[in-house]
């Protein structure tokens, strides 16, 4: 009987001193979050640069959104305006509903266009795709979960979105999505790091 006394009045001191620190953590936690928020609604650039960074994730996790969509957003203190071009209708009120939910948002004006369906478009887009992700140099931009060039198609028409390493990977692009059969034209928008 007495072995158990002492077991159990060990179990709780190493109770007490487990729970002390995750308790620490989470009062930290909540100082910062404190922290967070006041800079936020201060109108400071932490507060600007938070929200920024927390609508890019929220847009990059979206399910949906792929290589033949272009998400872009502005954040005026604490109003969102959502941008770009997706092919399915889905995605645009899936993105405004991501950001409606973040912290410190007041406002989303929702300016995403809808891209119209045409099985020519779909065409273009796969080819364009192949066109540019086969070639050697530009595969490995093929990798990642959301490619970091973008392939809008609408009526035809190509215009390539993203951020490419260097400007011979911009230019390369550009023209292999010159040559795919159907396009009327390409309009080459994709940033080269660093610049």
């Amino acid at each position: 009987m007495k072995c158990l006394s002492i077991h159990l009045g060990t179990l709780a001191l190493a109770l007490a001193v487990a729970t002390t620190p995750g308790m620490a953590q989470k009062d930290q936690k909540d100082q910062d979050k404190n922290r967070a928020d006041r800079m936020a609604n201060s109108g400071g650039t932490a507060g600007q640069n938070r929200l920024v960074r927390e609508v890019r994730h929220e847009l990059v996790m979206l399910p949906y959104y792929g290589v033949f969509d272009n998400l872009l957003f502005r954040v005026d203190g604490s109003t969102v305006t959502l941008m770009g071009q997706v092919t399915r209708p889905t995605l645009k009120s899936d993105a405004e509903n991501a950001v409606k939910g973040i912290e410190g948002v007041t406002r989303v004006d929702n300016q995403i266009q809808v891209l119209p369906l045409s099985s020519m478009d779909d065409g273009i887009r796969m080819a364009t795709y192949r066109a540019i992700f086969s070639k050697p140099g530009l595969d490995r931009y093929a990798m990642q979960a959301v490619p970091p060039i973008h392939i809008i198609v609408d009526n035809g028409k190509v215009t390539l979105e993203g951020v490419v390493a260097t400007e011979a990977d911009k230019n390369q692009a550009g023209l292999y999505a010159n040559g795919v059969n159907g396009v009327f034209s390409v309009t080459n928008n994709l940033h080269v790091e660093g610049k």
